[in-house]
């Protein structure tokens, strides 16, 4: 057989123009893997979660005129030491700087806790088995820390891994809402509420509030709703649905006569007037302040009412966390109580801590049941 001896070994030529494509196919194959993962895993939380209560409380019911003192306070996953800033805000990190760190700042928190000898009190933020938050169980951390207290935890929202920033992907996050009480906690339940339900869901974290019953000695129950709304960034009208599912829940309960007392972080101007009061700010620099709202007063049922009148004034509960915290920081009062009118508050100040432990300062109120 006749063989064209030139063609023998001749080898194709590489192109090398190819490489570009080929990286751009891998990106594409790898990103297309990551959303499908994030879809997959996706899943809302159920509402009307039975909560069960642990713990042996000091008391089996709270009693009606008794001074208490109860506290809200968002612990920031135990991330927030005074020179952290946080990359969805701007800043640079995306996890606590140590898992040292993150003990550290939440036995700051429960420390404060102690200090104040409180009887109740609501936390946000409270993180386990989370990326940025070196997986410390800060619910248990907190509980060991309140032997003789009744505990409720409820998750707020569960993540899927999260691979930015690309130099410290910011992982999975676990992270729910605490509540502690000196009385027993009969029963608590998790509402869910309203989120994005379209492609937005995957950026709008789950949401809740935990609503905890603690009996009293005159037959009715203390009812407390530990909130922790979404963030600036979200839809006006969800902002809205939030508040209006709660408030009827709230008002619900106060027409069956309990007493009612609602606190968290309400990612809103709670005042209305703190986000220019505290800084150097006029109503025309709203387009920059656009992610902080005022709260919706005029929502509020007949019944109930925010508690504001501070002891030392006015001061910041929230910073902005775009950079280490300075005198120059933007601050805002974002967290707080709202209360029955047969809950008398007969003191209310924020904490200042110096956001020592969290970008937020906790809220203390001291009231009776009438």
């Amino acid at each position: 057989m006749y063989v064209n001896e030139p063609l023998k070994g001749k080898k194709k030529k590489f192109r090398w123009w190819k490489i570009p494509l080929i990286l751009i196919a891998v990106i594409l194959i790898v990103a297309i893997i990551y959303v499908s993962y994030v879809f997959i895993s996706y899943s809302r939380i159920d509402d009307n979660q039975p909560i069960i209560p642990e713990g042996t409380p000091q008391h089996t019911a709270a009693r009606a005129g008794e001074e208490y003192t109860a506290m809200t306070y968002n612990v920031g996953f135990g991330a927030y030491t005074p020179d952290f800033s946080f990359f969805m805000d701007g800043g640079k990190s995306s996890w606590a700087a140590s898992k040292e760190s993150v003990i550290a700042c939440i036995d700051g928190a429960a420390n404060i806790l102690k200090d104040h000898n409180v009887d109740f009190a609501m936390l946000q933020e409270v993180d386990f088995n989370s990326t940025r938050s070196y997986h410390v169980d800060e619910r248990d951390q907190i509980i060991a820390q309140f032997p003789e207290y009744s505990s409720a935890f409820a998750i707020n929202y569960h993540s899927a891994f999260l691979f930015y920033p690309f130099t410290q992907p910011h992982g999975a996050s676990n992270s729910g809402l605490l509540t502690l009480s000196e009385s027993t906690i009969s029963s608590a339940l998790r509402r869910s509420l309203p989120i994005a339900t379209d492609v937005k869901k995957i950026l709008d974290l789950d949401r809740a509030y935990c609503v905890s019953r603690i009996p009293v000695d005159n037959g009715k129950e203390l009812v407390i709703l530990n909130t922790h709304t979404s963030a600036y960034g979200t839809d006006g009208d969800l902002q809205t649905q939030q508040m209006q599912m709660m408030f009827d829940d709230m008002k619900a309960e106060y027409d069956k006569g309990n007493y009612v007392i609602c606190g968290g972080d309400f990612n809103h101007d709670f005042t209305g007037d703190s986000r220019f009061k505290l800084n150097d700010a006029t109503p025309e620099d709203m387009d920059t302040l656009a992610w902080c709202a005022e709260f919706p007063a005029d929502m509020i049922p007949e019944g109930f009412s925010r508690v504001t009148d501070y002891a030392s004034g006015l001061r910041p509960s929230c910073r902005n966390a775009d950079v280490p915290y300075s005198e120059d920081n933007f601050v805002v009062t974002v967290d707080g109580f709202i209360v029955s009118d047969n809950v008398e508050p007969t003191f209310v100040d924020v904490v200042d801590t110096g956001f020592a432990y969290s970008d937020h300062n906790p809220v203390e109120m001291k009231f009776r049941l009438k």
